[in-house]
């Protein structure tokens, strides 16, 4: 260990612990030891400190103790000149300085100034680390960049960032280089910021750095099984699973080599473009773990190398970059060149399988008048028909792929794509047209894109792009019979249909004793996989997370299991489940990663059940939010009255059935209620409980926000649960 690293760290970790104990007496003297307090939605504590040292800190009383601690850990002060052969005590003052820095943050929340001010977000709330967590597992997000300080200039940082995006990394950013951050200069560039573009300003001061890092920890807890206190299994599951590193850009202080020490300690190299001492034997990172003096044209490049990242690139020849980075992009009305549909246009998007002799691979024709034919702010009507062959493709993965065209065109730098089917709306900004982005390159996009990642299926790609409005109009009623005619089939599958479910073990590597059973009428419990996307997967994959799996025998018709579906699951998690029902959340109920998009829970008292969803961030009537919920039952857990599931799940005949199904449903929240409307309205009326007099009887928060709320509403609105039995 440098022996300048190793004091300056220390000096750094004494002057952090020194502003927690100023921050934490202010804050105990003007809101009393007994004050709450937490990071805001979160359901892990002050999540460092809970994940190191097992200790829920619920109170500021509490971190008291956390102080003894810091203080414990912290190494005594030593001179440049002393020689310090090892990690350790600079490993132990980096720790000291995350505990510290999370008690400043944390107090800041309570007495100022408050974290989340102008563009910057302070800590992820729970709703975030689940949604983002998911591209941690599927390799979307390989890792992410703690980008410290500021780049020289404006244009720097912006190609830096923009790097980054390319290699599809989060960018999380702290601190500033005398007075000048670097998401000031991006946002000086023009570049968007937000968890949609993957570049997340967490705060002006190093101490908000403990946000990066608390990501981390929290992925641990809530993805990889990992118990909180077990602070061994946390560093290594960090190590060797959330690939990030440490980038400091300008002079780095004492505080910003303590931040650094601690983050080392998670196994995250610093790429430094400063001139400061190196530690170049490995040792607790994978590789090196602090090289300096690094040009600002190559540091990403040296970053990736050294963290030990394995990123795949695919060349696609349009002008513009493309990465999965620029998915949340948006482009306002004021930004936008010209815009195609969103009903502003006739418009469609259509993929068809066609046979392998009438395809011809590359070819891409653009119909009608392009985008350089319209002033800025035009509009012009589109249908893209994407005409794809290959001998093990297949009439039903249509629709799967015809929703990539979607994910696809987002991932365009100055592409913006909502909706599918015939309500597609489509934007190209100024900046992707000034760069010569034509309707060609849609095209020549999606021809590679698709290569790319269904080359298994598929062995020929060609699209044609329709700008005349007179073909566009009726090559979409022939795009709207094919809908109808899917939409038939998909509807009438049921699983009674099928020989054969598929697993998903897409989160184990976040939840290993978790596997989702996909069924026709159970999709997965994230809402992205269902039955048919699971079957095209594992044709596409046959050794990937999608598995097929023979039913066998029944043995709980009722509940729903079948001898080899938990034959397998046995298999799948080492042991750890022995049975999983299909069709109940109180006999053996399906396992949870922590990706769902609900979480259904029993109320006892009312003989029914709650479902929140994770956009809904306040109290629920069983005493738990949504956070603390999702702590309950993810991680892999099988938890009795407690189950994970997506939004399409709660309309489908086999929801809880065992239970009786959605009779049972006596509180959402509104904004679920409306969303899933229309397909509970259809249900109801198939089990004659009368359509929309059936949902309003299911109270929301603005009837109830407690179990006795509940009851009192239900039994006035005479739901037909307090005629059922007891569930349990």
């Amino acid at each position: 260990m440098s022996k300048i690293i190793a004091s300056a760290a220390i000096r750094g970790a004494h002057k952090i612990a020194k502003q927690a104990d100023v921050i934490l007496a202010k804050a105990v003297k003007e809101k009393g030891e007994d004050c709450a307090v937490e990071f805001p939605n979160t359901g892990y504590y002050i999540p460092i400190i809970y994940s190191m040292t097992g200790r829920a800190v619920e109170k500021l009383a509490d971190f008291k103790e956390v102080m003894d601690e810091v203080n414990d850990l912290l190494p005594p002060l030593v001179d440049d000149d002393l020689w310090l052969p090892y990690l350790g005590q600079a490993l132990d003052a980096g720790m000291a300085t995350l505990f510290a820095e999370e008690i400043i943050e944390a107090c800041k929340y309570l007495i100022g100034p408050n974290p989340v001010d102008d563009i910057w977000l302070g800590a992820a709330d729970d709703m975030i680390l689940r949604e983002r967590g998911i591209q941690f597992v599927d390799g979307t997000a390989p890792g992410f960049a703690a980008v410290v300080g500021a780049a020289p200039d404006v244009e720097t940082a912006v190609d830096i960032a923009r790097k980054l995006q390319e290699r599809c990394l989060y960018v999380f950013m702290s601190a500033h280089n005398n007075g000048t951050t670097f998401a000031e200069q991006l946002v000086e560039g023009g570049v968007q910021l937000g968890w949609e573009t993957r570049l997340v300003p967490f705060g002006r001061e190093i101490t908000s750095a403990i946000y990066s890092l608390g990501f981390a920890s929290r992925a641990a807890l809530s993805f990889g099984g990992v118990q909180a206190g077990d602070f061994r299994r946390n560093l290594l599951y960090n190590k060797n699973r959330i690939f990030a590193f440490v980038m400091p850009l300008g002079e780095v202080t004492d505080e910003w080599y303590a931040t650094a020490a601690g983050a080392i300690n998670y196994g995250f190299p610093v790429i430094a473009d400063s001139d400061i001492p190196e530690i170049l034997p490995t040792g607790v990172c994978t590789y090196e773990h602090v090289v300096s003096r690094i040009p600002h044209d190559q540091i990403v490049e040296k970053a990736i190398e050294v963290r030990g990242l394995k990123i795949k690139i695919t060349e696609i020849p349009v002008p513009v970059s493309v990465s999965p980075a620029f998915e949340g992009e948006r482009i306002r009305k004021e930004e936008m060149h010209c815009e195609f549909g969103g009903q502003r246009t006739p418009a469609f998007e259509w993929l068809r399988m066609s046979e392998i002799s009438d395809v011809e691979d590359g070819k891409v024709v653009v119909e009608g008048p392009d985008v350089d034919s319209v002033e800025a702010g035009g509009k012009l009507p589109l249908g893209i028909v994407v005409e794809v062959a290959g001998r093990k493709m297949q009439a039903d993965f249509e629709p799967v792929l015809e929703r990539q065209v979607h994910t696809f065109m987002n991932e365009a730098q100055g592409i913006w794509h909502m909706g599918q089917r015939d309500i597609n709306w489509v934007r190209i900004s100024n900046d992707a047209a000034k760069a010569g982005f034509k309707l060609e390159h849609v095209g020549k996009l999606l021809h590679a894109k698709y290569h790319d990642e269904y080359s298994s299926i598929v062995d020929k790609v060609q699209v044609t792009i329709y700008t005349d409005e007179k073909k566009v109009v009726k090559l979409r009623e022939q795009a709207q019979a094919v809908y109808a005619e899917r939409d038939a089939r998909l509807a009438g599958m049921a699983d009674e249909d099928v020989e054969i479910f598929y697993s998903c073990a897409l989160c184990q590597s976040f939840a290993p004793n978790h596997v989702c059973v996909v069924s026709p009428e159970r999709p997965g419990l994230c809402g992205a996989y269902s039955w048919l996307d699971c079957r095209a997967a594992y044709e596409i994959t046959p050794s990937g997370p999608n598995q097929p799996i023979p039913k066998g025998t029944s043995i709980e018709p009722t509940v729903g299991q079948w001898d080899k579906v938990n034959a397998f699951v046995v298999g799948s998690t080492g042991g750890n489940v022995e049975r999983m029902s299909q069709y109940s959340m109180i006999v053996d109920p399906m396992t949870s990663c922590g990706c769902f998009e609900c979480i259904a829970a029993v109320l006892p008292s009312t003989g029914g059940i709650m479902i929140a969803n994770r956009e809904y961030p306040e109290m629920t009537p069983c005493g738990m939010k949504f956070s603390t919920l999702a702590g309950t039952v993810g991680g892999g857990q099988q938890t009795p009255g407690f189950i994970g599931h997506s939004k399409h799940y709660i309309s489908s005949k086999k929801f809880i059935a065992a239970e009786g199904g959605i009779k049972r449903i006596v509180w959402m929240p509104t904004v679920l209620k409306e969303e899933v409307k229309a397909a509970m309205v259809k249900r109801a009326e198939e089990l004659g409980l009368g359509g929309e007099e059936f949902l309003d009887k299911i109270a929301d928060e603005r009837a109830a926000t407690t179990e006795e709320e509940v009851l009192e509403f239900i039994t006035k609105a005479e739901h037909p649960v307090t005629t059922m039995d007891p569930m349990f």
